[in-house]
C-alpha cells in the first residue's frame, strides 16, 4: 500500500482530536521530540490539522506497520530513546496486551504547521 493512498485506507476509527491525548506525549509533540504516533486505529488523513495547546501540526503520512517492523528510529520519532523504551511504555499503558510482531498499527507522522 502506498503511504497516502486514500482509496485503500479503511474509515477513520476516531477523530483527530483523539490522536495524541496522553499529557506526556502532548508535551513531547510540542517540544519537537515526538513527530509520529502509532495507534490501533486510524485517526487522521494526510493533510489534516491537529491542534495541541493552540499549536497546529499537519499530518504528513498515514500508513500501516507491523510491530515487528519497528526500529529504534521509529521509537525516536515517537519520543523515546530506543525501541525497548517505547515497547515498555506501550505495555505499561496497556496492561496485559501482548507485543506481537505481526500485530499491525496505524502510523501517523506529523510536523508543525509553518
Amino acid at each position: 500500500m502506498t503511504q497516502n493512498d486514500q482509496n485503500t485506507m479503511p474509515p477513520k476509527t476516531g477523530p483527530i482530536e483523539k490522536l495524541v491525548t496522553v499529557e506526556e506525549d502532548v508535551k513531547k509533540v510540542l517540544s519537537g521530540e515526538k513527530t509520529a504516533t502509532r495507534r490501533n486505529g486510524r485517526y487522521a488523513d494526510p493533510g489534516e490539522i491537529m491542534t495541541l495547546e493552540g499549536k497546529q501540526f499537519v499530518v504528513d503520512k498515514v500508513y500501516s506497520q507491523s510491530l515487528g517492523e519497528l526500529t529504534d528510529d521509529d521509537a525516536r520519532r515517537e519520543g523515546f530513546k530506543s525501541l525497548e523504551d517505547y515497547k515498555q511504555s506501550i505495555l505499561s499503558i496497556h496492561p496485559g496486551m501482548p507485543w506481537l510482531p505481526q500485530m499491525r498499527v496505524w502510523v501517523h507522522e506529523f510536523s508543525p504547521v509553518k
